[in-house]
């Protein structure tokens, strides 16, 4: 994990996860509430190869996954932005599965 801060000061920690996709776990700006962002840094959009050409995507791929260009107008959101609340609700579930391996079962809504 590399903890560093944004170029506005807010504290912010890179990791990988479990597909070695970049993830970022960053203090929100928000102003109105404490509040952070965490989500993979990038959707990277995929298509089945077989069915790419039908989609206007070039590819020599002829099985599997390859990428989507999409426009630079388009924005996918990667991040969930948690209020501390919405931690808080989060944490026993994470904490359950650290434990056990497995998802509460005790009703912790979310």
């Amino acid at each position: 994990m590399n903890h560093t801060k944004t170029q506005h000061g807010f504290a912010s920690i890179a990791f990988r996860d479990r597909n070695d996709a970049p993830c970022r776990l960053q203090k929100s700006s928000l102003v109105t509430e404490d509040a952070l962002w965490l989500g993979v840094d990038d959707a990277e959009p995929k298509i089945m190869a077989c069915n790419a050409a039908a989609h206007g995507v070039e590819t020599t791929e002829t099985t599997g996954w390859v990428p989507y260009p999409l426009p630079d107008a388009v924005l996918l959101t990667t991040g969930m932005h948690l209020t501390r609340e919405q931690v808080a609700q989060l944490l026993p579930i994470l904490q359950h599965f650290v434990d056990t391996g497995e998802l509460s079962e005790t009703g912790h809504p979310l």
